[in-house]
């Protein structure tokens, strides 16, 4: 038996259509992707600026060429940004720093190998970044259901 949907309290729908407008407003919404950008941002002019300490990074992660890996990171961490704030292929900016982070991720937040309390921390990290991952997933679809 079909039945239709049930009508939301008056209060209810009040808070719907204050919320709709509010996330909806070109602010918002360039704020929201702005702070999902903050901290490859950040990491992006930090690098730039001290690319000796990118280095340094990358070769604390164990990572092979550190020099050619520090200027992808740069690269990637300010132009993926850029493409997401600019909307100009925000898909790919978005899906290119979800790789990126996830890659990051496995390599930067190994916590099963850490022992306890260290473990904790990095755990907490590990899966703020899968957080990360999510929502730049959900910035490429998004944007991507708009090109239709």
């Amino acid at each position: 038996m079909d039945r239709a949907p049930a009508r939301r309290p008056a209060a209810l729908e009040w808070l719907v259509q204050f919320a709709r407008s509010f996330v909806a407003a070109p602010v918002v919404r360039f704020l929201a992707l702005l702070a999902l950008c903050a901290a490859y941002l950040q990491g992006g002019i930090v690098k730039l600026f001290d690319f000796n300490g990118a280095i340094a990074e990358a070769h604390h992660f164990g990572l092979p060429f550190a020099a050619v890996c520090a200027g992808a990171t740069i690269v990637t961490e300010l132009g993926a940004s850029a493409l997401i704030l600019t909307g100009f292929y925000r898909w790919l900016g978005a899906l290119w720093l979800a790789g990126f982070t996830l890659a990051a991720t496995f390599i930067a937040n190994r916590f099963w190998e850490i022992s306890p309390p260290e473990r904790f921390m990095v755990a907490n990290s590990f899966f703020e970044h899968i957080g990360l991952i999510g929502g730049f997933v959900l910035v490429a679809w998004l944007d991507l259901r708009e090109l239709n």
